[in-house]
Parts: C-alpha cells; sequence; structure tokens
C-alpha cells in the first residue's frame, strides 16, 4: 500500500486547506444550479460577496491586481477566485477560504504588515465595516457566484427582496466564531424552575460536595447587615433589640432590614456605590481642573432616588433623557448630569473637534459600563477583537450623543434639597475676594506712583501704564512692562488675579442651576470655565454634527456615515428597533436620548438587567455573580451561577425595578445569613479557594467612608445633617498647603471648612477635587473619580497604620470619644464595657 504524506509544516497545512476549501466550493458550485431551481435563496456568503467584497475589490484591488493583465502588482490577479487562491510573488496563503485567521488578506487590508499595507494609500484605506464584510465572507467559505447570480443578488436586493441582516446573535453573530460562553450575556434572560436564591447556591453546594456554614449569630448579623445598608455600626440599643426579639431569626432580622431600608442613611450609602461607577466629582479634572458649582445636586438627587427606591428602569431614563422626557420635572433636569460626570477640558489652547469628540468618546463609553457592563472603547479603532461590538456599533450609539450640548439650567430648588450654610460660605468668598483686592489695590497704587515719577522725570503727562507702553511711542522711550513691581510682586498679582476669576465661576454653587445637558445643534467651543446657558432657539447658531466612523478613532478622518443606533448583537435590537414600547431612533437632533434611555430601560433588555442586578450581588457579597461588574464581554469574568443572575434579573423587572425588594430578597437568603466562620476551613481552601460556592459568608475592609463615618458615629461628632453643598473635612496639612498649578499659576490653597459641625458631616458629601485628593480616603482605596470603579480595591499597607495611629484625626476622635464616656458612666468599669459596646457591637 503506498503511504501517503500527510502535511506538517503551517505552509503545507495552508496548502492542504486551500485546496480542500477549493475542491468543497467547486462541488458546491456544481450543485448550485439545481439547488437554486427548488429554493430560490441565496447563501449569506453569496450576499456578502455580491452587495459587499466584490464592489470593494473592484474600486479597491482590481486597477492594480487584475484589470491588465499585462501589469499585475505581485502577480497576484484578485478578479478571480482561482487568482487569489493561488496567491501571488511574494505569498500563496492570500486567501484560505473558512479562515479569515490565517488569510493573508486579512493582514493586508488591516495595515497589520508595513511592507504590505494594501490598498497603500490612506485616503483608499478600508473602513472597517468593509474589513468586517471580508472576514466574514472568507469565514462563509469565500464563495464567488458567477456574474448573473450576482446580478440576482443585486436586483432582489434593490426590490426588498433580499435583506441583510442586521446581526442578531443567532443569525449573523454565530458566524463570526464567538464562543458561546463569551456571549451568555446577550442572550435572552431565561426563567428558571428556581424560585429562591437558595435553592440555587444549595445546588451548587451539593454539587461540590461541601457542607455550608451554619448561620451567623444575631449579634454579627445585625453588624453585618447595617454597615452593607447605612454604612455605619449598629447602635447598642439597636444591637439589644435584636437580640431580645423572641420571634424567629428570619422575622426578627426581616425587621431588621426593612428598618434600615427605611433609614435615609440608605441612599448615603448606595448613592455612594453609584457615585463610584459614574465618577462623580466637584472638579473638572485636568490641567486647570476647573469647579463644577453646581455638581452636587446630582450627587443628592441620586441619594434621593435610592431613599425613594425610585424604579431603575426610571432612574436610566432620567440620567440619559430626563430633559427630553420629563422636560417640567427639575429632578429629571438635574439628573441628565451624570452625561456630564466624566473630566473634561477646553481652553483657548485646545483644539475644539478634538475636545468635542472627547465628550462624546468619554459618554459612549461611560454609559457602556454603567448601564450595560460593556467597555465601548475597543470599539473605538477597530472592531472589538472579543466581543461582538463592531465598530459601526460603537459611533452608532455615539451618534445618539451627537446632539447633546452642555447647559447650566434654571432650575429652582427642591423642597427636599439641604440650601443651608449658603450665608456662611458667601461671606467666606466675600472675605476672601476683598483680601485679594486689597492687595491688588495696594500693588497697583505702588506701581502707580512709579509710573508718575518716572513721567515726572522725562517732564510727559501721567497716563496709564497701557498708553505709556503704545507702539506709537518710540521702543526706546516706552514704559517698561510692569514697571514699579518686583518679580515677586508680579508673580503675586497674576495669582491674584487668577484666583479671583476662580471664585467668579465658585460662587455659581448657590445659583439655583442644574449642571445638565439639551439637545440642538453643536455651537462655537467655549471654554470650562464660562457658563453654559440655555440658548433661545437650540437648532440655531450652529450646525448639526453628522456622525462617522472614524478612522482610526481619528476626528480627522471620517469614513462611513452613521445612524443614531444600539448594539446589533442583542436578540430584537436590529436597525429598525422594532420593540413594542419604542420606535427608532430619530435623525433629528431632539428625541435621540429619549428614544435610546427607552431601549436601555427595556425588560427586554439582558445586558441592563444583568449588569445591575450583579452590580447589588456585588456589594453585598464582596464580589459579584460576574467578578466584574463593568465587564461582562469575553476578557471579563464569567458568571459563577448564571441561572441565579438570570432569576434575579427577572425577578427585578417583575418586581418594578424595585432595589429595596432586591434587597430584601438577597439579604433574607440562608447565603447571607451565614457565618463567616466554617468548621472545614481548610478543606475548602483546596475544594474552593475563591469562595465561589458561597459555602460561608466572605467577611470584607471596610471602605474609606465608612472608617472616617464610623470613627465620627461611634465618638458621637458624627453631623447627620443630609445633602446641599459640599463640606471640606479636615485634611493633612502637608498635603492641604502643597501648591497646585491651575490656569498657568496657583491656586488657593485647600482650607477646611470653618465650623466642626460641618466638617463632620458624611464622607460623601466631602468636596472631592480631582486634582486633590484626601490622603486619607486615598491610602484606604478610595478610587479615583476619573475612570468608572466597579469594584473598590483591599489592601494592607503600612500607611494605613500610621493614618489610624498617628494622625490628627484619630486623636480628636480618640479624645472625643474618652470624653463623652467619661461624662457618661460613674465607673471605670462602665465606660470599659460602653466603649467596646459601641465601637465592637
Amino acid at each position: 500500500m503506498a503511504r501517503i504524506a500527510l502535511p506538517t509544516t503551517p505552509s503545507q497545512i495552508r496548502l492542504a486547506s486551500s485546496i480542500a476549501w477549493s475542491l468543497v466550493l467547486l462541488a458546491s458550485i456544481i450543485c448550485s444550479t439545481s439547488a437554486r431551481a427548488e429554493n430560490d435563496a441565496f447563501s449569506e456568503g453569496e450576499k456578502l460577496f455580491a452587495l459587499n467584497v466584490k464592489p470593494v475589490l473592484a474600486e479597491k484591488c482590481f486597477s492594480c491586481h487584475g484589470d491588465d493583465p499585462k501589469e499585475i502588482e505581485g502577480g497576484l490577479d484578485m478578479t478571480t477566485l482561482e487568482g487569489l487562491l493561488k496567491g501571488g510573488d511574494a505569498f500563496e496563503d492570500v486567501l484560505i477560504p473558512g479562515d479569515s485567521e490565517f488569510s493573508f488578506i486579512m493582514e493586508a487590508i488591516r495595515w497589520e504588515d508595513p511592507d504590505f499595507e494594501m490598498p497603500p494609500k490612506e485616503n483608499d484605506r478600508l473602513s472597517e465595516e468593509q474589513i468586517w464584510a471580508i472576514r466574514d465572507w472568507i469565514d462563509a467559505g469565500a464563495p464567488w457566484p458567477e456574474e448573473h447570480t450576482v446580478a440576482a443578488i443585486r436586483d432582489q436586493y434593490a426590490e426588498g427582496v433580499i435583506v441583510q441582516t442586521s446581526g442578531a446573535l443567532s443569525e449573523e453573530w454565530a458566524n463570526r466564531r464567538y464562543k458561546e460562553e463569551d456571549i451568555w450575556a446577550y442572550q435572552p434572560i431565561k426563567d428558571t424552575e428556581l424560585k429562591t436564591v437558595d435553592a440555587f447556591i444549595q445546588r451548587r453546594i451539593d454539587l461540590e460536595q461541601i457542607d455550608p456554614a451554619p448561620l451567623a449569630d444575631r449579634r454579627a448579623l445585625i453588624r453585618r447587615a447595617t454597615f452593607d445598608l447605612i454604612g455605619l455600626p449598629p447602635t447598642p440599643q439597636e444591637i439589644a433589640n435584636f437580640l431580645s426579639d423572641e420571634r424567629d431569626d428570619e422575622q426578627a432580622f426581616a425587621t431588621v432590614i426593612d428598618r434600615l431600608l427605611a433609614d435615609p442613611r440608605y441612599g448615603e450609602q448606595w448613592g455612594r456605590h453609584w457615585l463610584d461607577v459614574v465618577r462623580y466629582a466637584d472638579t473638572a479634572g485636568y490641567s486647570n481642573d476647573y469647579e463644577r458649582p453646581t455638581a452636587w445636586r446630582y450627587r443628592d438627587y441620586v441619594i434621593r432616588s435610592f431613599n425613594r427606591d425610585k424604579p431603575y428602569d426610571r432612574f436610566i431614563k432620567e440620567q440619559i433623557a430626563g430633559d427630553e422626557l420629563y422636560p417640567e420635572d427639575i429632578e429629571a433636569l438635574i439628573a441628565t448630569g451624570f452625561l456630564r460626570m466624566g473630566p473634561w477640558e477646553h481652553t483657548s489652547m485646545s483644539v475644539a473637534r478634538l475636545t468635542r469628540q472627547q465628550v462624546l468618546d468619554d459618554v459612549t463609553d461611560s454609559v457602556g459600563q454603567t448601564f450595560l457592563s460593556h467597555p465601548l472603547q475597543c470599539a473605538r479603532c477597530h472592531d472589538h477583537k472579543f466581543d461582538p461590538i463592531p465598530t459601526k456599533d460603537y459611533y452608532r450609539i455615539q451618534a445618539v450623543f451627537a446632539t447633546t450640548q452642555f447647559v447650566e439650567r434654571d432650575a429652582q430648588y427642591l423642597d427636599t434639597e439641604n440650601t443651608s450654610g449658603f450665608e456662611e460660605e458667601i461671606a467666606l468668598y466675600d472675605k476672601r475676594v476683598a483680601t485679594l483686592k486689597e492687595t491688588q489695590k495696594a500693588l497697583r497704587k505702588k506701581q502707580a506712583a512709579a509710573i508718575g515719577a518716572w513721567c515726572e522725570e522725562r517732564g510727559i503727562p501721567v497716563a496709564s501704564e497701557s498708553e505709556l507702553r503704545s507702539e506709537d511711542i518710540p521702543e526706546d522711550q516706552r514704559l517698561p512692562r510692569n514697571y514699579g513691581l518686583t518679580n515677586q510682586e508680579i508673580g503675586l498679582l497674576k495669582v491674584q488675579g487668577k484666583n479671583l476669576q476662580r471664585i467668579n465661576g465658585e460662587l455659581g454653587r448657590y445659583e439655583p442651576t442644574a449642571f445638565s445637558v439639551y439637545s440642538g445643534v453643536t455651537r462655537p467651543a467655549k471654554n470650562s470655565s464660562a457658563k453654559f446657558s440655555m440658548p433661545q432657539d437650540p437648532m440655531e447658531g450652529g450646525e448639526i454634527e453628522a456622525s462617522h466612523i472614524l478612522t482610526g478613532g481619528d476626528p480627522f478622518s471620517l469614513g462611513e456615515s452613521v445612524t443614531p443606533g444600539v448594539f446589533s448583537a442583542l436578540p430584537d435590537s436590529n436597525d429598525a428597533l422594532q420593540a413594542s414600547e419604542f420606535n427608532s431612533i430619530p435623525e433629528s437632533p431632539d428625541g435621540r436620548r429619549a428614544a435610546f434611555a427607552k431601549w436601555l430601560a427595556n425588560s427586554e433588555n439582558p445586558l441592563v438587567l444583568r449588569s445591575i442586578v450583579n452590580r447589588v450581588w456585588h456589594y453585598h457579597f464582596g464580589r459579584g455573580i460576574a467578578a466584574t461588574p463593568n465587564n461582562f464581554g469575553a476578557m471579563g469574568k464569567k458568571p459563577t451561577h448564571p441561572e441565579l443572575l438570570d432569576y434575579l434579573a427577572g425577578s427585578f423587572a417583575e418586581n418594578g425595578w424595585s432595589f429595596k425588594t432586591l434587597h430584601r430578597e438577597i439579604m433574607l437568603s440562608k447565603a447571607y445569613r451565614r457565618s463567616s466562620n466554617h468548621p472545614q476551613r481548610n478543606r475548602l481552601a483546596n475544594d474552593d479557594p475563591n469562595n465561589e460556592s458561597y459555602a460561608y459568608f466572605q467577611s470584607r475592609r471596610l471602605s474609606a467612608e465608612e472608617i472616617r463615618d464610623s470613627m465620627l458615629f461611634v465618638s458621637g461628632e458624627l453631623n447627620s445633617e443630609a445633602g446641599g453643598i459640599p463640606i471640606r473635612p479636615e485634611m493633612d496639612l502637608e498635603v492641604a498647603l502643597q501648591p497646585r498649578q491651575v490656569m498657568g499659576s496657583f491656586a488657593l490653597s485647600y482650607e477646611a471648612s470653618q465650623n466642626p459641625e460641618d466638617r463632620n458631616r458624611r464622607s460623601i458629601y466631602a468636596h472631592k477635587i480631582r486634582s486633590l485628593r484626601n490622603p486619607f480616603f486615598e491610602v484606604f482605596n478610595q478610587p479615583s473619580p476619573d475612570l468608572s470603579c466597579e469594584a473598590r480595591d483591599a489592601s494592607t499597607v503600612t500607611p494605613q497604620a500610621f493614618s489610624l495611629f498617628n494622625s490628627q484625626d484619630t486623636l480628636k476622635r480618640s479624645i472625643a470619644l474618652a470624653h463623652s464616656l467619661i461624662q457618661n458612666s460613674d465607673t471605670g468599669k462602665t465606660a470599659i464595657t460602653q466603649l467596646f459596646s459601641k465601637a465592637y457591637g
């Protein structure tokens, strides 16, 4: 028997693959005529070739590779399938049907090889959509139908008989080689047989043959729940009431949960989680770090929303399109501050198109991470390499916000908003302004005297500095610049002038305006320190931005134009948006965000529902069911209990998108009520080292804010006043007094609030300055407001011990607590008992 030599080298394997696919293709062509006679249909690959691929090859490639048989560049004829399969002088594996990864044509059109960038001219470079179409055609077997078939496909397309699919996962996306486990988040939410949290958890525990930990005792449970829901420890009286409750543990604990959910401090704790994700700060960041005077109203809106148990679908709509959907609701106008939370800056030295694009990129990615658990920036320059997010989807979502403009809207204060302290703060600013102006006046007076003497010496009339420096005066007779002042005095005048400018902007904090947006044409760019006023006619004085795919993400390299849209990979999210609750996203400026918000807040949107219930689970257990709450893509963590996630998502929608109902269901489960001590911890370290079975409750570190707030709470100094303008806690003087370069000058030093009562309010109300982080918060892992924080880090580092043992804050809290104990105790023993009861429960 003759032996057959099997291909072993990569080139041999590619050649064999090419030959095999050619035979398959030849067989399919032979059979295609009779098949079409029975079934007048075309494959997706044939439609791709006729409608997308051949037009691109004809326009971009044929002129050099085949139109003139006498001059074929590189020996590669691209006008026929045979020519492509044969390859050129440099490469044989130009096209391998069914395998775009090893087809060299993909490297060439993506410009991945510097020596083979095709087409070679930048202006002729293929768009991401064109590259995408060629890739999909190759993976579909690279069919090359005859001309009469191509003509038939185009005729049927023109008549509307053929409609190109828009990307449902079950159809087009299935051909893109995404692994089924990587697109789990896009699948419709499934109804589940099990109907309780514990049923799903117990099934996993039984499968792994692990014994769960016993339930936690009441003392541990109330401490756990109180920190979880309000971010503070329980009082000795609250502990005593729970311990003495004669009802069974579950009933007694349900009463504790209801009390905590009704506590106004619940909104402060859970609002902080949301503000981590959306990157809340009171300043704009970058080099000038301009003040955002009324951003605090958005912070308080979030807190109120959680306290009122505002349905999450309404919460979404208000933040994305409150101005379009509820224009008469001041609360909804404040809510749209979400769209401006990211860092941003525009100055006279900035390029307007770049800073405008920065806004659009920022809000597109922020919406993706916050509501869809998908970072979208990877699709800005090219189709996402791991997730079913083509570049076109990225720019279609961005087009939703292309007509969104900044504005400080007139919005009277609500009865529920805290406006106390305005007079004291304004008086403090007036004092600062008076001091700065007095110094300026003295320096100008000194300079005027020097100029007067200079004029007298020359026998000329005394005039202003600007007049004496006129270009009409001979240069040797002109007044020297800044005459009469030392270098130090010149610098002081500049610094004070800049600080007066900043103070004028910061005084906007006390005006009834909302940090908001509106829909309209894009006007000439304004400095980011300026106030953005509402135009009389939003459609006049600018232009409607046309949305394009930006080649390489470059705002100066416009590719294919796009219309507003959504994720094409989600079921029922095609271009027409044929869902029951809303129509297609309009191309007119007004209404784009409203339609998009309805798409987000639709109970059929699986990403949104899975995203939010996973976040809530994460904050209760220290880890989400999917451990990367901002990333449900292929590079994120897969859910440990996917059916549980679907059950919670479905239940959340059925229960009116209620956070408090979701809290109750999670917290009343045995999984939440288990002890953090397990009798077989050594075995679990091997069998389940990450506690993915939830066999015991994973204890967690307190956050930076919880540590500070709890110290104030235990010492009796915590001011429970809610809402209002930001307060300034005490800060290490070395940090507070360090010079900050802004606006080409120095900013005023950080100054703590004058009254101890204001300094000692909850940390969520602290003035959050992007360029000046509070070192106490920073050392205990408070995240930077520049990036969305899906999960806070927990670390153990030496500066934490120094911050607690050596700081002035700790000393003051200790003295206040000791004084309180002495005042309220008859004996030393009583004082020690109270100390441990207050501090440790």
